[in-house]
């Protein structure tokens, strides 16, 4: 056995060798690197502002960025026989023994590929360290069948259910697919049948009716595209399936939550199946996944800050840039109707987001985190080599060069014309129901989605999804065991412990209100309707605690990461309302307790924010009594600006009078400008 593979793998080497091949040198490696302190990060060389006026960056500057990547990852490879094998992070991902895993070693090889495939396709002569770079993925794939070693996958058993493996192999059927003349054509007949029949175990076998029903579907139409016998009834049975979890405006289900997974899952697959394979074989399915993908345009660009910056939101976080993979790959619908300029400059826009924030690179390898390490984001189901998910993205380099997407001058599309300072917008999903909000006086965009969990798991009802709404502008903190919290409700439990909602009802979204109703998991008797009012500077929540047991409750503004010196803050009387302001020299955030609450708390907080160790909080709080209905309703303004702008006294307090009525259930607000508003809590 030992000397058959060996066989196979020099035969597989000798079939690739290319003693011309382009060696990319360490000094053309340290040209795309920057040093900021300590640190480094990406270097945009020779930014092209003529066509990229906003981010300076090109397709070639793209491949730059894969290449950058893609060179820390081969920074652990000396030879061809090495695994993708990457320094473990601190904390809850795994392996949890430290000792070396083989299906670590397997999420390093087939999630690097994303980023190495666009390359080889261009230049399979590609070297990084000395190392053959094609000719290392081959090799990894033909031992990846040899049982005499440690990366040995084996067979899935006959009763065996869905794995990470599976996961795995879908990714590295989409890379097959994606550069078959660099990963697959060149390899032995006997490398490929053995590869194939060990991938199809997974691939005609169980999954999970989520995002993972892909992986199957990637699996099999690669291998029935080159011939092989696959479960065909299986295959159109998950097409179908997959396409049912559709919602419209461009959301996929991922059961029961909504997330990136809609987007860097369902929607990047559902439109590179069509392109490699689905058009060919099964074009009423492909015609359906591409009219969902088309249905993004008038929605998911909208998520995204003016200069691109997307919101940390949902599990799996460490993906990072795989939440923009659908923008490039919109250049393959050819749809004149697209603003490509916009769509480039969001995707480079979010590509800058984090290859130029010095915290991304530890070891030469991205974090599990946000910006840097942060593991109240991290998933047990997630090792070192799962961030390279986010290369994904540079599947967008198949994109052909002449496509509008790459040749379209950039622009700010809805940012420059559509969306006007001074005014707030909202885009209400009916199917989905989220509402995505876009505030052109801070150029940020924001989200309020799905959340509903009793329990709390790896990611189920932790503040990856329970949070009152998700800011670009505010990454999320973590909630602390003192009561801290931001952008949320916690509840004093029956253990003495603080409790956030995570058990949230959508009602209703009823002339620009937002309506939710929330019990807490640990105890049905305390309940509140919500209800979020978007202005042009920050929210203004009316909530009405129903709860029939008393309750103390706190409620967090977002929060504000300690970065130049010390948070400033400070309190000024308008009208007959305190407000309470703080300063971090990027923002200014100001929380006023309109009814209902004491005087906001300014909290200080260590180790609960993505992008600085300290950080602070506004919180307020009351002691809820049951039967006592006017003293039941809070309102609060939760308003933002940038450090060193001036707030209006109309800006500070928007709200002219609010009256409450315990027989309609109604709130009737006269604002200072504009239009009467009412919540109606029936």
């Amino acid at each position: 056995m030992k000397l058959h593979y060996a066989l196979l793998l020099i035969s597989a080497l000798l079939s690739t060798t290319d003693l011309s091949a382009f060696v990319v040198s360490a000094d053309s490696i340290a040209g795309l690197k920057e040093k900021v302190g300590d640190k480094q990060v990406f270097r945009v060389n020779n930014p092209d502002m003529q066509l990229s006026p906003h981010t300076g960056l090109s397709r070639k500057h793209w491949k730059e960025a894969a290449l950058y990547l893609l060179s820390g990852a081969f920074d652990y490879v000396k030879t061809g026989e090495n695994p993708m094998h990457f320094p473990k992070q601190p904390g809850k991902s795994y392996p949890r023994d430290g000792k070396p895993n083989r299906t670590e070693n397997l999420e390093g090889l087939c999630r690097t590929m994303f980023m190495a495939a666009p390359l080889l396709k261009e230049d399979s002569s590609l070297r990084l360290h000395g190392v053959d770079v094609a000719g290392y993925y081959r090799r990894q794939l033909a031992l990846l069948l040899d049982s005499t070693i440690a990366i040995y996958v084996p067979k899935r058993s006959k009763n065996g259910g869905p794995s990470q493996t599976l996961v795995e192999f879908g990714g590295l059927s989409v890379s097959l697919f994606s550069a078959p003349e660099v990963f697959w054509d060149p390899l032995p007949k006997t490398v490929k049948d053995s590869l194939a029949s060990t991938m199809l175990s997974y691939g005609n076998g169980p999954t999970i009716d989520m995002n993972w029903r892909f992986f199957n579907i990637f699996i099999m139409s690669f291998f029935k595209s080159r011939g092989y016998e696959v479960n065909d009834a299986s295959l159109k049975n998950l097409l179908e399936k997959s396409l049912n979890d559709y919602k419209g405006d461009g959301w996929y289900n991922d059961r029961p939550y909504y997330d990136y997974y809609s987007m860097w899952a369902f929607q990047m697959y559902g439109m590179l199946w069509s392109e490699y394979f689905g058009k060919k074989h099964y074009p009423e399915y492909a015609a359906r996944f591409l009219q969902n993908f088309r249905d993004l345009q008038d929605n998911y660009p909208y998520m995204f800050a003016r200069n691109g910056n997307m919101i940390m939101w949902g599990r799996s976080i460490a993906y990072r840039i795989g939440a923009a993979v659908p923008f490039p790959l919109m250049g393959l619908t050819g749809d004149s109707q697209t603003n490509y300029g916009w769509m480039r400059r969001i995707a480079s826009g979010t590509l800058l987001q984090f290859l130029k924030n010095p915290e991304l690179l530890e070891d030469g390898i991205p974090t599990l985190g946000f910006y840097g390490a942060f593991e109240p984001a991290v998933q047990q189901y997630s090792c070192r080599g799962s961030v390279f998910w986010m290369g994904k993205l540079f599947l967008g380099l198949f994109v052909p060069e002449d496509s509008a997407f790459w040749t379209a001058k950039e622009n700010e599309g809805a940012w420059e014309n559509e969306l006007k300072k001074g005014n707030v917008y909202n885009k209400f999903a009916e199917g989905s129901e989220i509402l995505i909000t876009d505030y052109p006086n801070i150029g940020a965009a924001e989200i309020r989605a799905w959340c509903y969990s009793k329990d709390q798991g790896y990611y189920q009802g932790t503040e990856n999804y329970n949070r009152l709404s998700y800011n670009s502008a505010f990454p999320w903190q973590a909630d602390g065991d003192k009561g801290e919290v931001a952008m949320n409700y916690v509840v004093k439990n029956k253990e003495q412990k603080w409790e956030a909602f995570r058990m949230f009802r959508f009602r209703k979204y009823e002339e620009g209100i937002y309506y939710r109703d929330v019990v807490l998991a640990s105890d049905s008797l305390v309940r509140m309707n919500l209800a979020d009012i978007t202005l042009p500077n920050g929210i203004l929540r009316i909530d009405r605690n129903i709860s029939s047991v008393p309750a103390d409750v706190r409620l967090g503004h977002y929060a504000l990461p300690v970065l130049k010196g010390d948070v400033k803050s400070r309190t000024m009387k308008v009208k007959v309302y305190e407000i309470h302001i703080m300063d971090n020299g990027v923002y200014q955030l100001a929380m006023v307790a309109l009814r209902g609450w004491g005087n906001p708390e300014l909290v200080h907080a260590t180790g609960l924010h993505p992008e600085s160790m300290k950080s602070a909080v506004f919180n307020v709080s009351t002691s809820f009594k049951p039967g006592d209905k006017q003293g039941a309703v809070y309102a609060t303004l939760m308003l933002w600006k940038k450090s060193g702008e001036k707030w209006s006294t109309e800006e500070l307090v928007p709200v002219k009078e609010l009256r409450y009525s315990a027989a309609t259930n109604q709130v009737n607000i006269t604002m200072s400008k504009g239009q009467p508003k009412v919540v109606s809590f029936d």
